[in-house]
């Protein structure tokens, strides 16, 4: 049985994600970089994320010739950030850096000085799908940014998570104790 990708896509419209943008490109000229929801930490030893990128991104074959790529979580001040590296508003390659405060990292990777979170990363393995590559990035560099909202995309349109109702709190004693059934 197969899935249609109209289905599909509707589908994972419901789940939010965080919104980064993956750059790439030591030299001015020659940096490039896209928004991504499909970055996230795989492991904390060593330090390593990954990220899922479309082959035929510009981003995709820049840092395979890098080695070295940077995954910068937005805030909630960035959404039109987010919709340059997207495409969606016709800059591409290095034009997208005029916008934004950017810092070379350890890589030299361009990285977002005021993003919620960035991680400087090394390309340490890929793994090919029929579409997109698995990128795992091992950490080089990190910033972090605790005075923001990160910006979340969910059904076709950015939020904040102090937008969302019904929080439950991980750190609360009560919760650490309920169960499954309890929200049945």
């Amino acid at each position: 049985m197969t899935v249609d990708a109209k289905d599909f896509k509707q589908a994972m419209r419901q789940c939010a994600g965080a919104v980064a943008l993956v750059t790439v490109g030591a030299e001015h000229g020659k940096r490039t970089g896209l928004t991504v929801t499909s970055a996230c930490s795989l492991s904390d030893n060593p330090p390593s994320l990954i990220v899922c990128v479309n082959r035929n991104a510009s981003a995709h074959r820049r840092i395979r010739e890098e080695g070295a790529f940077a995954i910068n979580f937005l805030h909630e001040d960035h959404a039109l950030l987010a919709l340059t590296f997207s495409g969606q508003k016709g800059v591409n390659g290095d034009d997208r850096f005029a916008f934004g405060q950017w810092a070379r990292g350890e890589t030299g990777a361009p990285v977002l000085t005021d993003a919620v979170a960035a991680f400087d990363c090394v390309l340490a393995q890929e793994f090919e799908t029929k579409t997109h590559s698995i990128f795992v990035g091992e950490v080089r560099g990190v910033s972090h940014y605790d005075g923001a909202a990160p910006l979340v995309y969910l059904r076709s349109s950015f939020h904040t998570p102090r937008e969302m109702r019904e929080v439950v709190s991980v750190g609360d004693l009560d919760s650490r104790h309920l169960s499954w059934t309890d929200f049945s």
